[in-house]
């Protein structure tokens, strides 16, 4: 059978093989469980390369879409350059997270890493 152009042809694992892509293996993705583990990237490209085999363990996107779980915030303005934006957006977006939910997120890793330094 002809396949469509640019169209991946999955072929099921038999037995205990692993998954094929175009008659070729598949490597399964590595999982992380902590935002650290993630490193900081000198370009798109090693951040592309990054995620295309990297993805967070689901009780750490369970923990990130749940939130902390306080009932009461504080509404504040923050102003940040349009570029640095975009790129926390596109980062929370390949995380399937809110933008500002992240930000909160970083936030208080960064502030309990702080506390415990002192």
């Amino acid at each position: 059978m002809i396949g469509w152009p640019g169209v991946v042809e999955w072929n099921r694992p038999v037995g205990d093989q692993p998954p094929f892509q175009n008659n070729l293996p598949v490597n399964p993705m590595r999982t992380f469980a902590r935002w650290e583990e993630v490193p900081l990237f000198d370009s798109e490209e090693a951040e592309s390369v990054y995620w295309a085999e990297n993805r967070p363990d689901m009780r750490l996107m369970e923990a990130a879409v749940a939130g902390t779980g306080e009932a009461e915030s504080v509404t504040i303005t923050l102003r940040i350059d349009p570029r640095m934006l975009a790129r926390i957006k596109r980062l929370a977006r390949m995380r399937f997270l809110n933008y500002q939910s992240m930000i909160k997120q970083w936030l208080s890793e960064r502030m309990e890493q702080e506390l415990k330094e002192r």
